[in-house]
């Protein structure tokens, strides 16, 4: 509260207000280390997808690399494995 910066004088009100709600999250390992790690993997599926052109085929290349899809193979001249390989299917 005593900085001249206006950006820190305003993370301290916020944190004062919402300091309980802080507090409770904190032993429950609450963080946005998800959402920028989320962010990371955009950033570099949009590194990949430059020259294409267009906007779908962004969102492509986002999908293969932000989905964890284990039966891709990781060279792409190798055949993929089957969609379920090692999943047992239940019957009804």
């Amino acid at each position: 509260m005593h900085s001249r910066l206006e950006p820190f004088k305003r993370l301290a009100r916020t944190l004062k207000t919402h300091f309980e709600g802080v507090i409770a999250g904190m032993p429950q390992g609450r963080s946005n280390a998800f959402v920028e790690a989320m962010n990371g993997l955009m950033q570099n599926a949009k590194r990949a997808a430059r020259g294409f052109r267009t906007s779908r085929n962004f969102i492509a290349i986002a999908y293969l690399r932000l989905s964890k899809l284990k039966h891709l193979p990781t060279n792409p001249f190798e055949h993929a494995a089957p969609r379920f390989a090692g999943v047992a299917m239940h019957r009804c």
